[in-house]
């Protein structure tokens, strides 16, 4: 039977393990480790899977899925390297690390794949960005998909866009996190109740969101539909306009992209 471990119990690590239960992967199928016995007995005990260290999990697995801190990854690849067996294939949601050095740190001809997830995988809306490394086939690409889609949706792209994917969808939740506190605190501002106000704009975001995805319209044109000449909704984009918001979003992003380009290079040992 094919195994997966997910070493790093986390909040991602658990978002992905209960995903997978979720999605009907059999508990036998995954083992949850991580470097605090602790957090690996209560794992264990929530979702009824097995737990083992780290490298007692990569020497049972025929998939690796690390999801630890990009600081603790020097520390681990020579832990589970030395007790992989060849041919393991290694899933990486470590923000940062690059393919080139997982594949400097693991066996020679270890299959990789890099991965930029984000936060809605949490309540099964994640998007993850798969790229694969030299030695991984398309088979341990669809795998990993497999992994993956269990909390959301999957797209491969080369691993040289995986700086902007971190600016765009990595990054993302925080910026529409703070585009809805901004809402709220001007419904606040504008006399409405806080608790109403936080309805109206989080189903505002998450309906907009549903339309957006299901239409499949660009969203300047569903902007256009909402905005009646002369109206209310003119008169806010203008003012949105004036202060250069959408150059200020651009700007953030490419802050984004090259703070992302930053802490994937290697740091000297």
């Amino acid at each position: 039977m094919s195994r997966v471990a997910i070493i790093g119990a986390g909040v991602m690590g658990e978002t992905l393990l209960a995903g997978l239960l979720r999605a009907g992967w059999a508990p036998e199928s995954l083992i949850a480790a991580d470097r605090r016995e602790q957090r690996r007995l209560e794992v264990g005990r929530l979702h009824g899977v097995a737990v083992a260290s780290n490298a007692d999990a990569a020497a049972e697995a025929d998939t690796i899925v690390l999801v630890v801190k990009p600081q603790d990854v020097a520390e681990l690849l020579p832990e589970i390297a030395s007790t992989m067996a060849p041919g393991t294939l290694v899933v990486s949601l470590c923000a940062g690390i690059t393919i080139a050095q997982l594949e400097a740190d693991l066996p020679a001809g270890t299959p990789v794949v890099r991965v930029m997830p984000n936060t809605p995988a949490q309540v099964g809306e994640g998007m993850a960005a798969l790229s694969p490394g030299s030695h991984a086939s398309q088979e341990h690409l669809a795998h990993a998909s497999d992994i993956l889609t269990a909390v959301g949706r999957a797209v491969v792209v080369p691993e040289r866009y995986q700086d902007a994917v971190t600016a765009v969808s990595g990054s993302g939740p925080a910026y529409l996190f703070y585009v809805v506190e901004a809402m709220i605190d001007a419904g606040v501002m504008l006399g409405l109740p806080r608790d109403i106000t936080t309805q109206l704009v989080v189903q505002t975001m998450y309906g907009s969101a549903k339309l957006l995805l299901e239409s499949g319209e660009h969203p300047a044109l569903l902007r256009e539909r909402v905005t009646s000449p002369g109206g209310t909704t003119a008169a806010a984009l203008r003012q949105l306009e004036d202060h250069r918001v959408k150059a200020a979003f651009m700007t953030a992003l490419e802050a984004a992209r090259d703070r992302s380009k930053a802490l994937s290079k290697p740091v000297d040992k």
